[in-house]
């Protein structure tokens, strides 16, 4: 018998230490080094870890082109911290909340040799865990021991990177009947990840047939369109909409998928959501961020639709990228099937951003 925890459970385990302020120690071969996420780094812990060493901030190549970084590593840059600068300093490298009060924040100095896989995987993490794509390392001996010593969390590079690669695997939790506005035959399904990270829904709508193409939608939750309904977006008109469309049909499969934001959370989604209060798109606040356009996994709704028993579907989408997966994974799209509802003058600007900047068809 063993219980020692699998590295599922252990990047789960990660993912909650970060958020709360915990550092976790990585290791690679021979390296290692202590990491904890900038969003919830302290001036106790900052001591910590200048007590270890030097430390070195791990960003996004996105956030440091706004910073006017060197980025020596391809997707990353490692920031050299120096002694003199303190919490806040770190702080506003992460966050471009204050950007345009203070633009300069530099003379910044970018490590440059050396292997920053350990860099790359802690913002893997954080990203992760839905925090700012920002963490502080610094080197560190003998990880086993000091994580035993301290009461970390343990990290394996090679065992993990793929698993924060690849969608996790998604199980069946529960399903009952729920009649709707849209339709009364309507039922509910729960699926959970096996990595611990938020559970997706399936909203089944009458009775449809395996056997022919689904009306199908991939829905991303927006808890500001969706349930406060806002106007900065069409997520709320096209959730409706789509359930409208699927009643009218007497059939069709909403899969409503936990990617906040385009993947990176409501907490970021606000942020990013400020940024566009002081004149930069949807894009360009991602990007500040230190995010990519958008960070979701479609795959999660191939998996689902297959565990139903759907190979084929006719989407209600207007974004290219859902068809691409859709096929690219097995699910075969019969037909794409407009869905231009929602649009009004707070938003103009904001969709035709995604049809110039992300292709969608509006």
């Amino acid at each position: 018998m063993s219980l020692m925890p699998t590295i599922i459970e252990l990047l789960a385990r990660a993912r909650v230490d970060l958020r709360m302020g915990l550092p976790v120690v990585l290791s690679d071969g021979p390296e290692a080094a202590l990491a904890i996420a900038v969003e919830s780094l302290t001036d106790a812990r900052l001591a910590d870890m200048r007590f270890l060493g030097v430390p070195t901030l791990a960003l996004t190549a996105r956030r440091a082109e706004t910073l006017k970084a060197r980025v020596y590593d391809a997707d990353t840059a490692r920031i050299i911290v120096p002694g003199t600068e303190g919490l806040k300093w770190i702080q506003s490298l992460a966050d471009p909340a204050d950007d345009l009060n203070t633009p300069m924040k530099g003379p910044l100095s970018s490590q440059r040799g050396g292997n920053a896989d350990l860099h790359r995987l802690a913002i893997a993490l954080v990203k992760s865990a839905r925090l700012l794509p920002a963490a502080a390392l610094v080197p560190i001996s003998d990880p086993s021991g000091f994580a035993a010593a301290h009461g970390l969390t343990a990290i394996s590079r090679t065992a993990a990177e793929p698993l924060l690669s690849e969608s996790s695997p998604l199980h069946p939790v529960a399903a009952a009947r729920l009649p709707m506005n849209a339709a009364e035959a309507g039922r509910l399904h729960i699926f959970r990840p096996e990595d611990g990270a938020e559970e997706h829904y399936a909203v089944e709508v009458g009775r449809p047939d395996r056997s022919k193409p689904v009306l199908a939608r991939l829905h991303s939750a927006c808890f500001t369109g969706d349930v406060l309904g806002s106007l900065k977006c069409d997520c709320g008109p096209q959730l409706h909409g789509a359930l409208a469309q699927m009643g009218a049909e007497g059939a069709g499969v909403l899969l409503y998928l936990n990617q906040e934001g385009r993947g990176i959370g409501l907490a970021n989604k606000m942020r990013a959501y400020s940024l566009q209060d002081q004149g930069f798109d949807t894009v360009e606040a991602n990007h500040r961020l230190g995010f990519e356009d958008d960070e979701r996994d479609f795959r999660l709704g191939a998996s689902i639709l297959q565990e139903l028993g759907f190979s084929q579907v006719r989407l209600l989408t207007n974004n290219p990228n859902k068809i691409a997966m859709m096929e690219k994974t097995g699910v075969h799209v019969a037909e794409r099937v407009a869905l231009k509802v929602g649009e009004n003058a707070h938003n103009q600007h904001y969709l035709a951003t995604k049809a110039r900047k992300s292709g969608h068809m509006l």
